[in-house]
């Protein structure tokens, strides 16, 4: 389409949008492609069935509980981080069909609860985790 500005002719020009829209639409698939996802590693936790009864801790199971300083307590008694296996082992020797309960405080670290359960499957003892 022209114009006539006084006495010159002018082209009006217009932007063709289009190749502009597949180049974009082009690096959007690019980027979907190529995009790598990350999967979590986590920590596979067993939750209480709820129509199971809640019965005495304390008799039935092994408590370890993790004060919010880190402090590891086995039956009332603290106990050394080192020596957290030989506890649970010697308490599993005396009931066999007890399981660990790990009762974390939620201001203790997540690297002692983790000692505490890799300590309690080493000695072949079924973990679970108490919610508070």
């Amino acid at each position: 389409m022209r114009r006539v500005v006084g006495d010159k002719p002018r082209e009006e020009s217009e932007i063709d949008l289009t190749p502009m829209l597949d180049v974009v639409f082009i690096m959007l698939i690019f980027f979907i492609v190529t995009a790598t996802f990350v999967k979590e590693i986590g920590i596979d936790i067993n939750s209480p069935d709820k129509n199971q009864n809640i019965k005495d801790a304390d008799r039935k199971s092994i408590v370890v509980r993790i004060t919010n300083r880190d402090r590891i307590m086995i039956r009332g008694r603290d106990i050394d981080f080192r020596a957290v296996r030989a506890n649970i082992e010697r308490l599993h020797a005396e009931t066999p069909e007890a399981p660990v309960v790990v009762q974390p405080h939620p201001d203790s670290t997540t690297e002692v609860m983790v000692h505490v359960m890799d300590a309690a499957r080493e000695a072949g003892v079924y973990v679970s985790i108490a919610a508070i």
